[in-house]
């Protein structure tokens, strides 16, 4: 079982207070397989940066999921089938975070903290 990320785009034409039942509806294939369902987090209607299938706005939902592979396959697909919805992306929570590695800074002693300026040199003319 892995934990994932699942992030949905609905349509803004539904109504806001019927997203959760809808998305439900949804989950049950992640219940019925032996997964869980950790958090359901609804963010509400956005505007897009770009028009996608003609519409401007949607009302966005990322569900964090604990399931099998298969189970979250099928979640995305019956996803893509419904008209209510836009977008989908599915991340595995692993590749989600960050990870960030610490640099090595070299150490800047006094001396060197200084800037060092160009010497003037003359230069011959070829007369």
């Amino acid at each position: 079982m892995h934990k994932y990320e699942v992030m949905v785009i609905l349509d803004s034409e539904i109504d806001e207070k019927t997203v959760s039942s809808s998305l439900d509806k949804f989950l049950n294939v992640i219940r019925n397989g032996g997964g869980t369902v950790d958090s359901v987090d609804i963010w509400g209607r956005r505007r897009f940066t770009y028009e996608i299938n003609k519409k401007t706005e949607g009302i966005y939902a990322v569900l964090y999921l604990t399931c099998n592979p298969a189970e979250v396959l099928e979640l995305d697909r019956q996803l893509k089938l419904s008209e209510a919805v836009v977008r989908t992306k599915v991340l595995r929570a692993e590749d989600a975070v960050f990870r960030i590695n610490p640099v090595a800074v070299p150490e800047v002693t006094a001396s060197e903290d200084k800037p060092v300026r160009a010497k003037k040199t003359a230069v011959k003319s070829a007369e």
